[in-house]
């Protein structure tokens, strides 16, 4: 018996050792596996863009919300979802609240050569008469301020909205910020009448917000000048909204082509003043002209970054 065990450890050890010789002597045939690291840089910076939501004051009202999305179709579902009741309220900055009806639902949406389509579910149509033409300012002015977006093109189940069903507002196929908002109507006659969107400042805290006023007037005068005036009239101002252009304020000069400069003889402001009234008054020259640029006291800003 020990013989036989013996004999089989000695036939294990050689059957091993010949297995390992083998091992040594046959190259391995196997491929090489080659790992490829790649470092893919995501951008998922939050940046505030601009929103138009109602205000205290049932204005709608310019301000700033987080958004992390670049893509244009990507972006403007997200901002719809703020100006939606009950979509992303914890974006909606504190004071302001949200138009478009709860349930709206976005059928479809795209975008092509500067025209967004999008595609609403019925229940838009479900909202408070005086809120109605509002609602629409609301997404034209948010989706215009995307870069590259000019017109906005809104369905309702398929079919292009072209009345508003309760206040009877025709509205053109394509809208674009020539729709207007927060209208004001000061007419004396049918003749020579002149529209101009003219931001102003409010305030919720120590928080500043910028509110665009669409006025129609019996003024055929240069749009740049209505604008330097009405922001220095203190008499037309209401609801809290500011200017601080003085009234002793007066246009220096002033060219329109493509490009406008403009300088006026400011007073003794403060930095932070004098901001403020460079915005607003960026704000609606931008609003009124189809112009890139503007140079305010040979100072250069961009109108795309004022959308």
């Amino acid at each position: 018996m020990f013989k036989k065990i013996s004999i089989r450890k000695i036939g294990l050890s050689i059957a091993a050792l010949f297995a390992l010789l083998l091992i040594y002597l046959i190259p391995n045939q196997a491929p090489s596996l080659k790992i490829k690291e790649e470092l893919k840089y995501v951008d998922n910076k939050i940046e505030g863009a601009d929103v138009f939501l109602m205000d205290k004051n049932s204005y709608v009202a310019m301000t700033e919300a987080p958004i992390s999305e670049k893509d244009i179709e990507k972006r403007a579902l997200e901002l719809i979802k703020i100006l939606t009741v009950g979509g992303m309220d914890s974006k909606v900055p504190s004071g302001f609240s949200a138009i478009i009806p709860p349930d709206t639902e976005v059928l479809n949406l795209t975008y092509e050569r500067g025209i967004l389509k999008i595609n609403f579910s019925k229940d838009i149509l479900d909202i408070d008469k005086n809120l109605e033409e509002k609602m629409i300012e609301a997404i034209v002015y948010t989706l215009t301020s995307i870069e590259k977006v000019d017109k906005v093109i809104i369905y309702v189940e398929g079919d292009i909205l072209t009345k508003l069903p309760k206040t009877k507002i025709n509205l053109p196929s394509a809208l674009d910020r020539s729709f207007g908002i927060n209208k004001e109507f000061n007419l004396t006659s049918t003749k020579d009448i002149t529209d101009v969107t003219i931001y102003y400042i409010n305030q919720i805290n120590d928080n500043y917000y910028y509110v665009p006023v669409t006025k129609y007037l019996n003024d055929q005068r240069d749009k740049i000048n209505i604008i330097v005036e009405e922001l220095s009239m203190d008499s037309n101002l209401k609801d809290n909204l500011k200017s601080y252009l003085m009234d002793n304020i007066k246009i220096v000069s002033g060219s329109v082509e493509n490009e406008i400069n403009l300088e006026f003889n400011k007073l003794n402001y403060s930095e932070d003043i004098n901001e403020k009234i460079d915005r607003t008054v960026l704000l609606s020259i931008c609003d009124n002209y189809d112009i890139e640029k503007l140079k305010i006291n040979q100072i250069d800003k961009e109108c795309k970054s004022a959308k």
